[in-house]
């Protein structure tokens, strides 16, 4: 545990930018708010009893034939020949619990496999934000928050989540760096009316092309769940 006073929260905008932080000494949150992360929280705590990441659509296929549903996006769309994608409402209780899923995501899924050196790796969206920010607060140790961005670019609306966690955080006494004091900027911009800030990101516009707004908005929804997905080997289970 790092020394009160001492803990820092960092945000790195893309994980392209990840060699560039001391991931093995940093609790790790991953971020993909439209949609991985957000279904990952929602399918986890509808009773899903693991969600295995995989980087690749080949890693993923290699569990044809198993009891798993198999899950792949990309680009915004299910790939042929899988059960279903990253939309949170594939995600119900009805679909998932006491199901293992494997998932593999254009951008979610590769952030965690390139934070696997971290102390420990969470995952966070807008749908669990009270209960994962006031359990980073109990921890005592730096918080690295990865956004997943966009095929690793730097997208808006993971970076404004952040910025909603920084804020919890540094008004604990978390130490923010430059990236975070930005996030932290951009989320008190959106947080009087998320949609309506979020609605401009380039993520959304792809996302609306394909005719699926209501994923966008229930991914918006604050504080509806209460499980943290944590990495535990290869799978995500509920800490």
């Amino acid at each position: 545990m790092t020394a009160p006073g001492q803990v820092s929260v960092e945000t790195c905008v893309t994980p392209a930018l990840l060699p560039l932080y001391d991931v093995k000494n940093s609790i790790v949150v991953v971020i993909d708010i439209f949609r991985a992360t957000s279904s990952i929280c929602y399918g986890i705590d509808n009773g899903a009893s693991a969600i295995i990441p995989v980087a690749q659509v080949e890693e993923c296929a290699a569990y044809h034939g198993t009891e798993c549903l198999l899950a792949a996006e990309r680009d915004g769309e299910v790939v042929e020949g899988f059960d279903f994608g990253n939309s949170p409402f594939s995600y119900t209780p009805e679909k998932v619990a006491g199901k293992t899923v494997v998932l593999t995501t254009t951008n979610g899924t590769q952030a965690i496999h390139l934070s696997r050196q971290a102390k420990r790796i969470v995952i966070g969206s807008f749908l669990n934000l009270s209960t994962l920010s006031h359990w980073l607060l109990g921890q005592g140790e730096n918080v690295l928050l990865v956004c997943a961005g966009w095929k690793n670019k730097f997208n808006l609306e993971d970076s404004v989540f952040a910025g909603a966690v920084a804020r919890r955080l540094t008004g604990a006494g978390f130490q923010p760096d430059d990236s975070s004091i930005a996030a932290m900027d951009l989320f008190d911009l959106a947080k009087d009316d998320l949609g309506a800030y979020l609605q401009k990101t380039s993520h959304s516009e792809r996302l609306k092309k394909l005719g699926i707004e209501k994923d966008i908005e229930f991914c918006l929804n604050v504080d509806i769940t209460t499980s943290i997905p944590v990495l535990e080997g290869e799978k995500l289970v509920k800490l």
